[in-house]
């Protein structure tokens, strides 16, 4: 495939899509999910925003470091020290980009910056030059472009083009363009820019509208060569383009995009629920691409005429994006060996024997009580097991819910509490209700419930349950995930996942210090 035909995808499920209220991540699950796209063969990974915080460096740095075939990306600020911060942390990378931004629309510039246009051309270029000490791969993005002045916004790029920047990105910030007009904005200034043959254009579109694909995909067809999404569409507010969606439009229709993209695509379905059960997000049944409905057929014709040709209703193979037969891998007599073996096949290792240990412990609970262990079951084992050697201060020791018809349930639950066991009952509504309400006479976290959500990891009546709890203190917002074969149980799991991600001084809502 030529450079003029193929379309780079850049991932930001890392950064932009960690700005999703309660998904922050771990480093740890950070490089698992950089590892998942990594084998995905996804072109460039923004792992995150270095300046924010220690932990934010910490986890580009090790990103940087696990990740060999990707180019590893860390955003910044037009200013030298979120660059210098961003260069810092990219040292370690085979392959690195420093990501810059400014704001050029009215509104941002007068009300947000209170620079003037001049400034903010003088400070872009400055940024784009002060990167190039660090790399000569640096992506430059004019914030809010979708809602900028074209003749500055053809300065501006000039400008950082002249200085150095060989990627180019036009955000949609607030997702507030429609697909003719946006895909007309990217001609325009490709059309426009005399130095613009000497840099890639790219995207970054929100769905505030829900139109991040359809106008990805129409600056596309209108020259842009590198589209910037995140998996499961995942995001602040609406969230982004979906990786998902774009790559399967563009692969599809090849009668319509003279590009396509080198991704494995049969790695999607894997990384999205990867991604699903590190952030607590989960996907909704009838999401394009990756939802349990995508590929399922309930009408009688559409059965009929899918047995007799699949191309009369499907446009897509399943198997293509990583959809198939569950397949058993491993069950209660599989050794450590094996263990350890698949896990690796699934692009998870394990740095000490410790965290080895603990994940095969719970496998062997896990195999008492459910025959079948699915690739699925695995993903949610490791993650559990990984928070839990993280920054488990509060540990489900026991629980015992009665709960029967006409009678009020009633919950008792013992918890470890720093090592310390302590128990505690409480009455409640259902038998959810009560045992929240029974770890809440134990740790009294003064919390507010945003989100209950229950989703079954695998078909069947022994699937484990996988439930995402929500939880608001102080302006802090953060998600907590268990499993268990048990709702109940997964439910106290999940509870208990949030109060200690609450707890851990480290796990901090991502600090909004601007986004394209």
């Amino acid at each position: 495939m030529s450079g003029s035909d193929k379309l780079y995808i850049f991932d930001t499920t890392l950064r932009d899509g960690e700005q999703s209220p309660g998904a922050s991540m771990t480093r740890e699950e950070k490089v698992r999910i950089a590892k998942a796209l990594e084998k995905m063969r996804v072109d460039i990974i923004e792992a995150g925003f270095p300046i924010a915080s220690p932990g934010d460096f910490e986890s580009v740095q090790a990103v940087a470091r696990a990740v060999k075939d990707s180019t590893v990306c860390g955003l910044a600020r037009a200013k030298d020290t979120d660059i210098d911060r961003a260069g810092e942390a990219l040292k370690g990378a085979n392959s690195a980009r420093i990501h810059t931004f400014i704001a050029t629309s009215p509104i941002h510039m007068q009300h947000k910056l209170r620079m003037s246009p001049d400034q903010v051309l003088e400070q872009a270029v400055k940024a784009v030059k002060r990167a190039r000490q660090h790399t000569d791969n640096v992506e430059f993005s004019p914030e809010d472009a979708g809602r900028s002045e074209l003749d500055f916004l053809c300065r501006v790029i000039e400008a950082v083009i002249d200085a150095g920047a060989t990627t180019i990105n036009i955000p949609d910030t607030v997702g507030y363009n429609i697909p003719v007009q946006f895909g007309e904005l990217i001609r325009n200034l490709r059309e426009r820019i005399p130095n613009a043959d000497k840099a890639v254009f790219s995207v970054h579109c929100h769905n505030d509208l829900g139109l991040a694909v359809a106008n990805s995909l129409s600056a596309v067809l209108n020259g842009a060569r590198q589209v910037e999404c995140t998996i499961n569409g995942l995001g602040e507010r609406a969230g982004n383009a979906s990786l998902e969606e774009i790559v399967m439009a563009v692969r599809t229709r090849q009668d319509v995009f003279s590009c396509d993209t080198t991704l494995d695509t049969t790695q999607i379905v894997p990384c999205s629920r990867l991604v699903s059960g590190i952030t607590g997000f989960p996907v909704q049944p009838n999401k394009a691409i990756v939802g349990a409905n995508a590929f399922a057929h309930e009408s009688g014709i559409h059965q009929d005429g899918v047995l007799k040709h699949r191309d009369t209703y499907e446009i897509m193979r399943a198997q293509d994006v990583g959809w198939s037969a569950n397949r058993i891998v491993l069950g209660k007599h599989s050794g450590r060996n094996a263990f350890r073996t698949r896990l690796k096949e699934l692009a998870i290792e394990f740095e000490s024997e410790e965290e080895l240990n603990e994940a095969f412990a719970r496998f062997k609970d896990l195999a008492d009580r459910k025959h079948e262990i699915y690739d699925e079951d695995l993903q949610a084992l490791v993650t559990e097991a990984a928070a839990a050697m993280e920054n488990e201060r509060f540990k489900l020791v026991s629980l015992r819910v009665c709960s029967e018809t006409g009678e009020v349930p009633l919950a008792s639950v013992t918890l470890s509490v720093d090592g310390e066991e302590k128990s505690g009952s409480a009455e409640g509504s259902g038998p959810v209700d009560a045992s929240f309400k029974a770890i809440e006479t134990i740790v009294p976290s003064g919390t507010e419930l945003l989100l209950y959500s229950v989703n079954n990891i695998t078909s069947g009546t022994d699937a484990q349950g996988e439930v995402t709890v929500r939880l608001e203190k102080a302006g802090r917002v953060v998600n907590g995930q268990g499993a268990d074969t048990d709702i109940v149980i997964a439910s106290a799991k999940a509870y208990l996942s949030a109060l200690n991600r609450l707890a851990d001084p480290d796990s901090r809502a991502h600090p909004q210090l601007g986004d394209v």
